[in-house]
């Protein structure tokens, strides 16, 4: 309670004490009884009461979250041309009063549900997009009063600046800066630049008219019934194509995957072919060097050949005779002792 509350609160205490001294004079009155002393004592609680009024009234206490406006009978066009800043101000009683206007941050909230923000009603934005479709944009301007502005804000708007200045300026930018866009960049690319354009549109106008922008909110943005279905539609259609495309993807990644196996397995066997062919041809031809080289070896030396023949002899075979003078190695008799046969 600042002092001005408390100077009124004491006037209205003097006159109640007035009220009661005056009947209390009456009855003593009516009792023949000496009342010289207490009319004395309301006339003095009279002139107190009056004094506590005058000043009270005169008296304005201004919150540091506020501003004044003084409105007088004495001043040219009805106002005092000062605002009334925070603190203690003295104003001509029963002549002048003041009114109040919040310089804290406020709020307006324009949303399709009446449960959203300070103000009742659904005072949503509907705008239609550059493509034709219909949209409702709910947003928040959150601004305040600029303290030196509050006489020129009374003069034009009085307490009406929220529903008479925000509310259709703010329905005005909103719906001019949707109808630039399709619906499309509204809800992504072009959603913040749409925003960034009906924040400095609302700042401009709001400053000529003595408010301050400090933020604009874009809440949300809906669509209607038929054009939400359609939506939906198309995202499922989208959907079912992008697992399809990954379906096909996935069966060619498989059919390529099969085909590397069998080219892989076919250059194995081409491989391994052309290994054996090349482990063949190595072998004939160190079979035939050896061929030439044991060729060469008996044509130089034959003696070879039939101790060769020899070694592949029976073992049992102890002497053979070869004629002398002769190339070839003859049959060798047989040897062997018969027992039964007696030597002559």
């Amino acid at each position: 309670m600042n002092i001005a509350d408390v100077i009124k609160s004491l006037a209205g205490l003097a006159w109640l004490a007035v009220v009661g001294l005056g009947i209390l004079t009456i009855a003593r009155a009516s009792r023949n009884q000496n009342a010289k002393g207490i009319g004395s004592l309301v006339v003095g609680m009279i002139v107190l009461a009056v004094v506590l009024t005058l000043v009270g009234a005169g008296l304005v206490f201004i919150e540091p979250t506020e501003a004044g406006v003084v409105i007088t009978i004495l001043g040219e066009g009805g106002l005092r041309p000062e605002p009334l800043q925070a603190g203690l101000h003295w104003i001509v009683p029963f002549v002048e009063r003041v009114e109040l206007y919040p310089t804290t941050t406020q709020t307006f909230t324009m949303a399709r549900t009446s449960a959203e923000g300070e103000n009742q009603g659904e005072v949503t934005v509907e705008a239609r997009t550059s493509d034709g479709q219909r949209i409702f944009v709910d947003s928040s301007v959150i601004f305040k009063i600029e303290p030196s502005a509050v006489i020129q804000i009374h003069k034009a708007w009085q307490r009406r600046y929220q529903d008479d200045l925000i509310l259709p300026q703010a329905r005005g930018i909103i719906r001019d800066a949707v109808s630039q866009y399709r619906v499309d960049e509204v809800l992504s690319t072009k959603r913040f630049d749409m925003t960034n354009h009906v924040t400095e549109e609302l700042r401009k106008v709001m400053a000529e008219n003595g408010l301050t922008l400090v933020d604009f909110v874009l809440r949300d943005i809906t669509f209607t019934e038929e054009y939400a279905q359609s939506i939906e539609q198309k995202q499922i259609a989208e959907q079912q194509a992008l697992q399809a495309k990954f379906v096909v993807e996935q069966k060619k990644q498989e059919a390529e995957q099969a085909r590397q196996i069998a080219q892989g397995q076919a250059d194995a066997a081409v491989i391994a072919a052309k290994g054996a062919a090349e482990a063949q041809i190595i072998q004939a031809e160190a079979q035939a060097k050896a061929n030439e080289l044991i060729g060469q070896s008996i044509q130089d030396n034959p003696e070879i050949l039939q101790y060769q023949y020899i070694l592949k002899l029976a073992p049992g075979v102890q002497t053979i005779f070869i004629p002398s003078g002769n190339q070839f190695i003859l049959p060798l008799p047989n040897t062997t002792i018969n027992p039964a046969v007696e030597t002559p």
